[in-house]
């Protein structure tokens, strides 16, 4: 129990002092198992489990989607999905706030991304909402919330990492991503809404465009449609696995930018390197966290922590809510993917015990995940908008996303209470 209590002491002190989360967990992790087993054994640990992850074949499809993404973000789908929300909703207060919001969606759909959604739609989205005269409180709000949807609308490469730790179905985890993921978008909606109807100066509303311009910009979003159909589809419908439906999706990606003629030899290079650097972090922090679980494991700390959790049998809920707790207070130091591959390999085994449903329990960490992307002082997303919009202050960015943040805390509490919202449609998949 000491050792790990004194590990996870140590983590935290170290993120505090902003040392990358993936050096500290593998430091911590190497460590502490040399301290519970021996130096040679702590050693073999690091090999096996960075080899482990490395063959592991379940994994391909993490680089996979975030090449697929990289393809159809470098095809200029991201401004055309923006322009076709925008022929819907740009006329009314606030439209291109909700327009933004939309598009961030269709675009997270593919992406998978929360931060490239966020950096992506804000070169889109914020000099149209700065001609209309919104507020960067607004606009900026609605671009980093919006963002993040990417990590839970399917495919998710959280979903993705989550159903490899624990073992679940990942077709049915992205079947369960769908309602809460358009129930957000919903949720933000009403967010712009409630903003432009206190301060009507702060969304103004756009120019109204006929219907035949709103079919034509409509007509312009169906790779994106027709792609998310084939991989989602196939997985649901069985016809391939998701690993399967990775590589599909970045064939269906590449032939996508080829028609678009977006590519040359120089933009292939760039993201073939982009998404080897997505796949390396992302590699390094599993690794670490998968050295850091193997460390807690060897102590007593998960016994403990279910003896703990077993004297709230007949009150399971307060143990949920102990755990959401730990995740708002965890998300104002850490990342999401860090935040997640730390805390689930604990919390999995006490949730599970206590009879909850994994893949709902899945959907509601992501959706807590979320809600950290933009709460202070970490806000990741808050400060990718920063370092894209050097000009608009952080402060007025958090600002911004407080009634969106607040929106998800609503949606938090809808899916908790409610499992149905997260299960309904993964009782369908096969």
């Amino acid at each position: 129990m000491i050792e790990a209590l004194t590990g996870l002491a140590v983590l935290l002190i170290l993120a505090f002092l902003r040392i990358p989360i993936a050096i500290v967990m593998i430091l911590v992790g190497t460590a502490g198992m040399a301290w519970v087993l021996n130096p040679e054994g702590a050693l073999y640990n690091v090999g096996q489990t960075a080899y482990d992850a490395a063959i592991n074949y379940e994994l391909s499809v993490v680089p996979l989607f975030v090449l697929m993404g990289n393809l159809v973000a470098r095809a200029g789908l991201a401004g055309q999905l923006y322009t076709a929300s925008n022929a819907f909703l740009g006329h009314r207060k606030g439209g291109l706030a909700m327009a933004t919001v939309v598009a961030c969606g269709g675009f997270s759909a593919i992406c998978g991304s929360s931060l490239a959604t966020a950096a992506t739609m804000s070169k889109v989205a914020m000099p149209s909402m700065r001609r209309f005269n919104y507020s960067d409180r607004l606009a900026t709000g609605s671009i980093a919330a919006g963002g993040t949807l990417g990590i839970l609308i399917p495919p998710s490469v959280i979903l993705v990492i989550y159903g490899i730790l624990t073992q679940q179905s990942i077709g049915k985890l992205f079947a369960a991503g769908v309602i809460p993921g358009l129930l957000g978008v919903l949720l933000y909606l009403a967010a712009v809404r409630f903003v432009t109807w206190r301060r009507p100066e702060e969304g103004p509303a756009g120019e109204r465009t006929d219907w035949s311009e709103r079919m034509r910009a409509l007509g312009q979003v169906w790779g994106v449609i027709l792609l998310f159909a084939i991989v989602m589809g196939g997985i649901y419908g069985g016809v391939f696995s998701p690993t399967e439906a990775a590589g599909i999706g970045a064939m269906g990606a590449f032939a996508f930018a080829l028609l678009r003629r977006a590519l040359t030899w120089s933009i292939l290079k760039d993201i073939l390197l982009e998404s080897v650097e997505t796949t390396a972090m992302l590699f390094t922090v599993l690794i670490g966290a998968l050295l850091f679980a193997n460390f807690i494991n060897y102590t007593d700390f998960p016994q403990a922590l279910l003896a703990f959790a077993a004297q709230f049998a007949d009150r399971p809920w307060l143990v949920i809510m102990a755990i959401l707790a730990i995740y708002v207070l965890l998300g104002c130091v850490f990342e999401s993917l860090s935040m997640i591959l730390l805390t689930v390999p604990i919390f999995f085994p006490l949730v599970r015990d206590l009879g909850y449903d994994p893949i709902w329990f899945g959907i509601v960490v992501v959706v807590v995940t979320e809600i950290s992307l933009i709460t202070p002082p970490v806000g990741l997303n808050v400060f990718v908008l920063r370092g894209v919009l050097p000009d608009v202050s952080t402060g007025t960015i958090f600002k911004g996303v407080t009634p969106f943040w607040v929106a998800d805390i609503f949606r938090l509490a809808l899916i908790v209470a409610i499992p149905a919202l997260s299960l309904w449609l993964p009782s369908f998949v096969v």
